[in-house]
């Protein structure tokens, strides 16, 4: 009777009963709205921040009574009168195009200088023994916390007297000096991270030391580099203080350019803007094409 009466019952319903599937259907739409409304925070603060920008944009294609008259935001009320000639002023300027000249001749060497030092020291801090390595390190992590104001005298004084103030080669030179902590600091730390196995075997192969660090290290380092390269070219190629001072005042970079530009009694908007935002892309366009490594750089570590 008792197996008889189980193959007679009813199966039980598979389905789920009406309040579960409403209670499902309710999550369903309210994470889809919170997660709707995150991206509509995040759209807006991305506009938000962006918003300097635009409007830089935009005030390069005004001209400078339209500029003085009003707001750029004036420009949706009258697009037509947005024009190229503040660009074509820009060209025309010999100060501001030798500018980017010398920016370029200073950011470039300063950036390719600070990854090959410091990937070679990086690696000899990782992986070769030496005496003292752990105290030398130690003294190099230290520098990190030295203020680029303090230097400024001392090595205005050492510039002068071995004729390299107001040179191009000065200016590489002090930010080589100071973008070698960090990147040291960064690359060590990668470098560090690389399987202990994976060096054995190939130095079992018959790798020696150059060949390790040229076959093996770098290309599994090959993001940690690509970020700190965003980093120094960034910090360069946007540095002021450093080029206002140790620069050579007859060809300097853009920043110092465009603040020579400030004129008496008014700014002179019409190169003033499209030099600025001309400044600012070149900067972009290189975070942009290695961003994918940076991101790759940054987190690095983070996932075991």
């Amino acid at each position: 009777m008792t197996s008889l009466a189980r193959r007679t019952a009813p199966p039980a319903s598979r389905t789920a009963p009406p309040a579960s599937r409403t209670a499902s259907f309710v999550s369903r739409v309210a994470a889809g709205a919170a997660s709707g409304a995150v991206r509509v925070f995040l759209v807006l603060a991305g506009l938000f921040w962006l918003l300097p920008t635009i409007g830089l944009l935009v005030s390069s294609f005004r001209s400078s009574s339209d500029i003085a008259a009003g707001g750029w935001w004036q420009v949706f009320a009258a697009p037509a009168r947005l024009t190229t000639e503040n660009y074509a002023h820009l060209l025309a300027n010999e100060t501001i195009t030798g500018s980017l000249v010398s920016t370029v001749l200073i950011t470039v060497p300063a950036t390719l200088l600070v990854l090959a030092l410091g990937s070679f020291a990086g690696y000899a801090f990782a992986w070769l023994d030496f005496p003292g390595r752990d105290w030398w390190f130690l003294g190099v992590v230290a520098l990190l916390v030295v203020p680029v104001q303090v230097a400024l005298v001392p090595v205005s004084k050492l510039f002068g007297a071995v004729g390299l103030f107001e040179t191009t080669l000065g200016v590489v030179l002090f930010h080589t000096a100071f973008g070698l902590p960090f990147a040291i600091f960064l690359l060590r730390n990668f470098f560090a991270e690389i399987p202990r196995e994976l060096l054995e075997a190939a130095r079992l192969d018959g790798a020696g030391e150059i060949r390790l660090f040229t076959r093996v290290v770098l290309p599994l380092g090959g993001p940690a580099i690509a970020s700190l390269g965003i980093f120094q070219f960034l910090w360069v190629w946007n540095d002021m203080l450093i080029a206002l001072i140790f620069a050579d005042s007859q060809s300097p970079p853009i920043t110092v350019a465009l603040q020579q530009q400030v004129r008496q009694f008014g700014n002179n908007v019409d190169v003033l803007a499209p030099g600025a935002f001309v400044s600012m892309v070149v900067p972009l366009v290189v975070f942009f094409a290695f961003q994918r490594q940076f991101a790759s750089g940054v987190m690095a570590g983070a996932v075991k």
